[in-house]
């Protein structure tokens, strides 16, 4: 019986220890490659909307703070890249909630200001611009939406393997 019971902490073990390492396992090439591609993307719309805004120096108040927030958002999903580029390691769901959180932020600022364009002016552009950024906004939301809900199904069989891991021991 002895031996049965170091067999099963010693099977345990094998078992914990290749969870670890399948916890830790380094990012897919594709998902690398996605992370390049996002950082690629928005360092080019930073230089962009940075080099328009540098030599247009009599632009509108409300110009440059578009710019300033557009400078702001490429700034923070080169960030968002690096971070996970930087970790090279599979973040379960976190890294998705982060983006989707960010994506749903950025996006309401953007409806936010097409908002108050189209109440302002009443163009037809400005409000096309609404009712685009409304349908980017619920599909941000249900991007979110997906995470939280798989973040929460990870966490809960994390749990569930954690209490059958004690109940054996």
């Amino acid at each position: 019986m002895n031996t049965q019971n170091g067999f099963a902490k010693h099977s345990q073990t094998d078992a914990i220890a290749a969870m670890q390492r399948l916890a830790e396992t380094q990012l897919s090439t594709g998902s690398r490659l996605a992370y390049v591609g996002l950082l690629l993307f928005a360092s080019t719309m930073l230089a962009v909307v940075v080099s328009l805004w540098m030599t247009e120096p009599n632009l509108p108040a409300r110009t440059q703070i578009a710019f300033a927030l557009m400078s702001g958002i490429g700034i923070a999903w080169m960030g968002f890249a690096i971070w996970v580029l930087r970790h090279r390691r599979v973040m379960l769901a976190g890294h998705r909630q982060v983006a989707g959180r960010m994506a749903v932020f950025f996006t309401g600022l953007f409806v936010l200001g097409a908002g108050i364009t189209a109440v302002l002016s009443r163009a037809p552009a400005s409000i096309a611009a609404l009712l685009a950024g409304l349908v980017m906004l619920g599909v941000a939301i249900a991007i979110l939406r997906s995470a939280s809900h798989q973040q929460s199904r990870l966490h809960a069989r994390r749990d569930q393997l954690q209490r059958e891991l004690d109940e054996s021991l």
